[in-house]
């Protein structure tokens, strides 16, 4: 019963958020300190119980109309017909791909998210899309494989398709701008690959991210 007002608050607060009613927002977050001063300050581990992790003010940002047609257009992209590591697949397992070196480690730069999101939202990582996309349009013997990544908050479940999201995300970006499908492979890691492992905002930053490894053939 606690979770559910608990869940109901969180809700309206965020929407008091979004429409910027100072007034509505503040009288939300005098009740939840009330709620907390009655319940005690196990407020927080209850909602871990569920799943939820880390501050519960820290920045929501919904989804778009776009970003929920993007996600349709996803599944209409057919995946690519080689299996890496199949058997009679001329594309290795994925696990010999390797990080791009020297020069091409400034084209396949990592892209970052928010958090609970799967849409690039700063312009420096929409170039840098456009960057790789130009490179494999230009080398046609080179795959890559999009990993994406989630900080440590939720659970495993829960990071598992929110990476899947990420990766598929970054793959429609690719193709929308003229790399074939079959060149580009993606996959979710999760939560189980930081690249950063400490457990606070500026490092959740660094984990919730995509990852690109390529293969020369």
């Amino acid at each position: 019963m606690k979770l559910k007002i608990l869940a109901a608050l969180l809700a309206c607060v965020m929407l008091a958020s979004c429409s910027r009613s100072s007034e509505a927002f503040s009288a939300l977050r005098t009740k939840w300190q009330e709620l907390k001063n009655l319940w005690g300050d196990d407020t927080d581990g209850m909602l871990a119980s569920e799943g939820f992790y880390g501050p519960i003010e820290e920045e929501f940002i919904p989804l778009e109309e776009d970003d929920l047609q993007m996600q349709f257009a996803e599944s209409a992209i057919p995946q690519p017909k080689e299996v890496p590591g199949a058997p009679g697949s001329g594309i290795p397992s994925l696990n010999q791909f390797r990080q791009a070196f020297a020069d091409l480690a400034q084209i396949f730069q990592n892209v970052y998210f928010n958090t609970d999101d799967h849409v690039l939202r700063r312009p420096e990582y929409t170039q840098v899309i456009d960057q790789i996309a130009s490179y494999l349009k230009k080398h046609p013997n080179t795959y890559v494989a999009v990993g994406g990544h989630c900080d440590e908050r939720a659970s495993e479940s829960y990071n598992l398709a929110l990476g899947t999201r990420r990766s598929n995300y970054i793959r429609s970006l690719l193709v929308q701008r003229g790399v074939p499908p079959n060149k580009i492979h993606a996959i979710s890691y999760g939560k189980e690959q930081p690249s950063d492992l400490g457990h606070n905002p500026s490092s959740w930053a660094h984990n919730r991210r995509a990852e690109f490894k390529i293969f020369e053939k």
